[in-house]
């Protein structure tokens, strides 16, 4: 180990854009993006620059949804989000996951970045939203792509939902608290199915189906394809996130998912107190202790700033109460919770699989790069051109007791703590009898790991459309063999089979009147599919409706409906109320109160006998597309959507998975938010579409061009032939004009000051340290234990930063990382002796030139033979590539005898040793005579 800190003026680097960092960008005829370039880091950087373009103002959305500051230009009704994501502290786990990144994946991440910040000028001045909001782009991270990710699933667990079991409980008794926990439809999910080569008209699988998630303006997933001499992949990438992460189709193997719904965060009741010296402290299992406590400004548009104290225990960050456990509105008795989720705790969030998928070859290559899978937990279904097939689930659940996944536990208990690894991720077969596998959020391959899931009914619906009707018994294949095209006739499936139990008592209810029994008969002769068309499935949701709000009102519920209480109200934030929202909760749950005995079987019978009567009374024939219409969500005050569709078909439980709220409206604002098929024996028949366009920008004409697609159920064809598509001029040239840092945040894109093949080795580059960009890379090396004569070892990020910055504006230090073939692997600083204390420390002859190197962890010489040799080789022809330069000083620790021998074996002579503040140090110099350079 030796150190640096860089040379005394900066060469004239070699261009940044070479070949292999060129990129091409062309279009389909619906805008989609098809991005070209030499590598893969070029090609991140692309589908950045790319996302920048397109999603300008989606992109600086979700960059304020991450720090927390989405109220300075969206107003107060963006507070409550702002004060969760500073008080679960969204940012800070972002930094330390990308901290912890493999060198490779920081790498192609930070490419991503670039490239978002390279377009993010040209991209705002196209969206019109920025001058509507008054707002300016802001600078991307490196980290910030993390963010995004963790932003977007933060919820996606469902851990609000233990919340209002703590009120069932509280208010109908322990017994009851998973009384509403129906596999009720009440969170999001997906649909997503297989079929093996001997289901198709190709011989070769297939997979389809569709993410359900809120209907955003623009669309949360944009349709893409990356390609590159390493992988060529098209698929539903996530804006502001690089890579395609969840719905992939890399020409050899396919992949899809939908969400597991497992329970992988948890809540503690936290008791807290204020220390004598003003700070915080909780109750731990061994008694109080002092707790990380900081305070933070959340600015509000047209409102006054707000504070938030954030709180972090030993369990996680307090996301709900403060400090003296009284919570917004002084509820009496409000509690203080701290949330507990896997990222924040491990560090990871899963991000070197994503390069690992688009590489990914076969299932074989799949399933190993998804062992490193964190969040959402998800189930996978993929197949391969071979035939082979992968059904399992994917991502981190930690060990616990199950008490945890159900309520609220104590913080101070230790019997409620973590454990040690991750549960086991269920893996099975996809049943080569049927041809057929199926994932839909329901109770099945993932029941292992969680607590509420969806109702089965997607899931038999599409296995009955398949041809492989549930509990029939066969063990041969049945229904005909299916093509990609006949996919969309699975998509779009209406049948409403959880109308099963409310229209059995409609048909056993007593005494009604001539209106009502015949509003039954029609019912009871009705489809049960919720077609646009169809005035009977809006009678249906009338009667539904009517029936929930009369559950609402029994006495047997109204402790869970009542408003009397404030507890419930207040003391929560704003943010989780809708999952403490009784009458949505017992719309979602209907089929089980119309079952279990809750009420009397005679009590429900006269419930729905006095909805008939109430809604037999008010006839309309109005046709279900009629009210049954998208509200989707777009991230500007006042902006109204545009009707750009017909009437929409569909419903929560149905296969069109378009889900209303029962009781409350009959809009929708979450549904299908894309639809694909994969066909692994063409990729060009692969099909897709998304409810909106590719474009996010207002009046693009690809803005809103697929919406009819995607409200008739039909699909686009995926483009793969290069020749049919259209060349833009969104390249490489395009991003150079654009200004920017002169040192990009990308390492591996950054002009170098010396290249050098060493044979056996590979190429080594030294290109400048970026101080911001590059603390993380530089804090996990300088920090670990091996690195200990650096004499960093307890300094945090922001000092290693503030250190190179220092570094950064001398004109006799200078900083570089190395890299091995594009990939960082060693710190190497230069420093002109007489303008460092060394040089106070024995006699600085002209033309000493000093250096310092730090291997990076997992390297050297336990990894490649003459690993520290051959960097060590490079970087001492760098140095006597300037012949004012006559002798290399290092100085490492005296105690380092390992980098002491390294020395003496490549030419070296030591001598004596010498006193600095920080360490006695052993000089050595190496001449160029030694070479034979003189």
């Amino acid at each position: 180990m030796t150190t640096a800190d860089v040379d005394s003026e900066r060469p004239n680097g070699q261009s940044g854009h070479g070949p292999a960092d060129d990129f091409e960008v062309f279009r389909d005829d619906w805008g989609i993006p098809h991005l070209k370039a030499g590598s893969a880091l070029a090609l991140a950087r692309a589908q950045g620059h790319n996302a920048a373009l397109d999603r300008a103002w989606q992109l600086e959305t979700e960059r304020h949804r991450v720090l927390g500051a989405t109220a300075a230009h969206l107003g107060a009704e963006a507070v409550d989000w702002d004060r969760f994501a500073r008080r679960a502290r969204l940012a800070d786990t972002a930094r330390r996951c990308y901290d912890r990144l493999a060198p490779e994946t920081a790498a192609w991440v930070s490419a991503y970045v670039a490239g978002v910040n390279a377009g993010l000028a040209e991209g705002a001045a196209r969206a019109p939203e920025f001058a509507a909001a008054g707002l300016a782009p802001g600078r991307w991270e490196p980290w910030t792509p993390l963010g995004v990710w963790l932003s977007t699933h933060i919820l996606f667990a469902g851990f609000p939902t233990k919340l209002w079991r703590e009120e069932v409980a509280r208010r109908l008794g322990d017994e009851r608290a998973t009384l509403f926990a129906t596999d009720g439809p009440g969170t999001s999910g997906s649909n997503g199915w297989l079929l093996t080569g001997a289901r198709t008209t190709t011989g070769a699988p297939v997979i389809a189906g569709d993410p359900h998630r809120f209907i955003e303006d623009p669309g949360v997933y944009q349709q893409i394809r990356l390609a590159c001499p390493e992988f060529d992949v098209v698929g539903l990438a996530v804006p502001g996130v690089p890579g395609i992460a969840h719905f992939g189709h890399a020409g050899g193997v396919a992949w899809a998912i939908t969400n597991a719904m497992a329970d992988c965060q948890d809540l503690y009741r936290e008791q807290l107190r204020r220390a004598a010296d003003g700070g915080v402290e909780a109750l731990g299992p061994d008694g109080w202790y002092a707790v990380h406590a900081h305070t933070e400004t959340v600015e509000v548009a047209g409102g006054e700033p707000e504070t938030v104290e954030v709180v972090e225990t030993d369990r996680g960050p307090v996301i709900i109460g403060d400090v003296t456990g009284e919570a917004e509105g002084d509820a009496p008795d409000a509690p203080v919770i701290s949330l507990r989720y896997p990222p924040r705790v491990t560090g990871d969030l899963g991000f070197d699989v994503l390069p690992a998928l688009l590489r990914a070859r076969t299932v074989a290559d799949l399933d190993t790069a998804l062992d490193g899978w964190v969040e959402p937990v998800n189930v996978v279904l993929a197949a391969d051109t071979t035939g082979a097939t992968l059904h399992r689930v994917a991502g981190h659940v930690p060990v616990r007791p199950h008490e945890n996944r159900l309520r609220v536990v104590p913080a101070h208990d230790p019997a409620y703590a973590w454990r040690e690894g991750a549960e086991p991720t269920p893996r099975t077969e996809v049943d080569t009898a049927t041809g057929t596998a199926v994932m839909a959020n329901e109770r099945g391959l993932a029941a292992p790991l969680g607590i509420e899931f969806a109702p089965p009914h997607r899931a038999r619906r599409i296995r009955e459309l398949l041809g492989t009707p549930p509990g029939s018994g066969a063990r041969k294949l049945t229904g005909p063999p299916w093509s990609s095209a006949d996919m969309a006739a699975v998509h779009t499936d209406t049948r409403l089979a959880s109308s099963r139990q409310l229209l059995s008592l409609l048909a056993w209810a007593p005494d009604l009147g001539p209106d009502a029994e015949r509003l039954r008969d029609r019912l009871l002769l009705w489809d049960r599919h919720m077609d646009a068309d169809s005035a009977d499935a809006t009678l249906y949701s009338r009667l539904r409706a009517d029936v929930v709000h009369r559950l609402a009102a029994h006495p047997a519920l109204r402790p869970v409906t009542g408003d009397a209480d404030p507890w419930r109200s207040a003391a929560y934030p704003p943010l989780f109320r809708p999952w403490l929202a009784a009458v949505p909760r017992i719309g979602y749950a209907l089929e089980t109160l119309l079952t279990v005995g809750l009420l009397p079987y005679e009590d429900r019978l006269a419930i729905v006998a006095a909805s008939a009567e109430a809604v037999a009374a008010t006839p309309a024939e109005s046709p279900w597309g009629q009210v049954h219409r998208v509200s989707p969500w777009q991230a500007l005050p006042g902006s109204t959507p545009e009707e750009v569709w017909p009437g929409l078909a569909g419903d929560h439980d149905c296969v069109l998975s378009t889900s209303s709220v029962p009781g409350i409206t009959d809009l929708f604002a979450r549904g299908p938010a894309a639809r694909y098929v994969w066909d692994l024996a063409r990729r060009e028949d692969s099909l897709w579409v998304v409810p909106f366009g590719a474009s996010g920008v207002p009046g693009s004409a690809h803005h809103r061009d697929q919406s009819e697609l995607w409200a008739s159920g039909r699909l686009a064809p995926v483009t793969t032939d290069w020749n049919l598509l259209h060349r833009t001029e969104e390249s490489t040239t395009t991003m150079t004009t654009t200004p920017g840092p002169t040192v990009s945040t990308v390492p591996a894109l950054r002009p170098a000051v010396h290249e050098q093949k060493v044979e056996g080795f590979g190429v080594v580059r030294l290109v400048p340290v970026d101080p911001a960009a590059d603390a993380g890379l530089l804090h996990g090396w300088v920090t670990e234990e091996r690195a200990r004569f650096w004499g960093m070892a307890d300094h945090t990020r922001a000092q290693v930063r503030e250190i190179y910055e220092f570094v950064d504006s001398l004109p006799t230090h200078h900083a570089y990382l190395a890299l091995r073939d594009g990939v960082p692997a060693a710190l190497f600083q230069t420093y002109e002796p007489d303008a460092d204390p060394v040089g106070e420390c024995y006699d600085v002859q002209p033309g000493d030139f000093g250096i310092h190197l730090l291997i990076a962890p997992a390297e050297g010489e336990g990894a490649v033979k003459g690993y520290t040799d051959a960097l060590l080789t490079a970087f001492i022809g760098y140095v006597f590539s300037d012949p004012a330069h006559l002798r290399v000083v290092v100085e490492p620790d005296a105690r380092n005898q390992k980098a002491l021998a390294r020395m003496v074996r490549v030419g070296f002579e030591l001598g004596p040793e010498i006193q600095k503040p920080e360490k006695t140090a052993r000089l050595a110099f190496l001449t160029r005579a030694a070479l034979g350079l003189a």
